[in-house]
């Protein structure tokens, strides 16, 4: 059994939690996969859900692992941050959630019902900063190179490249991107398209992130400039330009599947965690 949730946090040392009359317990924010959901989505879904607040997903947590009637159940967390208005009062109270409360941490940890909460909480309050993600995707699966006789920014993704790139779209919302910057080449821009069009926002296209253009000092600017904006954004290129990327981070190369990401949360400039995705 596999759930996902976040400890939300908002300035003045606060955190969210919720209490569930049918166990009579405190707890974070959270709850099961649908079937097919990627876990980022779930994540958001339920903090929604559950609290009425739209959140972000930002540094991410050790997994909790606890035995329950049916087995044993995983629940993956992250920190949060709300996206807009914090304010919990005009929660509509169920039978799932009867209470929402932003709590002060120190009493929150009083409050939790579970010592694997508490420790969870322990180990948020230490990452709980704002953090400004920066997602860099690799395009999805793309025609051949080897059959395609055009000119190679033209070249198109493939069908599991078009579904793929459907199936982000949750998962950049996870992170609230709020800025799409791509290579201009075809197979890059089809990737990004779904969820710009999404949120309603412009994409970004550079030529400098294309293979046939980047170089190292061109891909850096592109980096820096993005650190330096502060918005959450995700930056979609090529395996042959990811070095580059990479290296203007601070960060080994992880060598990226097709469709797959790399999460950097930064802060103050610099990387504090990372983590990989691969839609299927």
């Amino acid at each position: 059994m596999h759930s996902a949730g976040a400890v939300v946090f908002r300035p003045g040392k606060q955190v969210l939690l919720v209490h569930r009359p049918k166990y009579d317990d405190w707890s974070f924010p959270k709850g099961k996969l649908e079937r097919g959901e990627h876990v980022t989505a779930a994540a958001v879904r339920e903090v929604a859900e559950e609290t009425g607040l739209a959140v972000r997903l930002g540094v991410p947590l050790s997994s909790q692992r606890y035995p329950v009637n049916r087995g044993m159940k995983t629940v993956t967390y992250w920190t949060g941050r709300v996206l807009g208005d914090d304010d919990v009062s005009g929660y509509l109270v169920n039978y799932e959630i009867d209470d929402v409360r932003w709590v002060e941490i120190e009493k929150a940890n009083e409050m939790l019902t579970y010592a694997y909460d508490r420790d969870t909480l322990g180990e948020a309050k230490k990452v709980r900063r704002a953090t400004q993600p920066i997602l860099l995707l690799r395009h999805g699966p793309a025609r051949s190179r080897k059959v395609w006789r055009q000119d190679d920014r033209m070249r198109p993704l493939l069908q599991p490249g078009r579904l793929k790139a459907q199936k982000l779209v949750p998962v950049l919302a996870a992170y609230g991107v709020s800025r799409v910057v791509t290579s201009s080449s075809m197979r890059c821009l089809e990737t990004v398209t779904p969820y710009a069009d999404k949120i309603g926002g412009a994409i970004e296209l550079e030529d400098r992130l294309s293979e046939e253009d980047a170089t190292e000092r061109s891909v850096g600017k592109i980096v820096h400039d993005l650190v330096e904006d502060g918005r959450p954004a995700v930056l979609c290129t090529h395996r042959p330009v990811f070095p580059e990327v990479f290296k203007a981070l601070g960060l080994e190369d992880p060598k990226l599947d097709p469709g797959e990401m790399l999460v950097a949360q930064v802060r103050k400039g610099k990387v504090v965690a990372t983590e990989r995705h691969l839609v299927t």
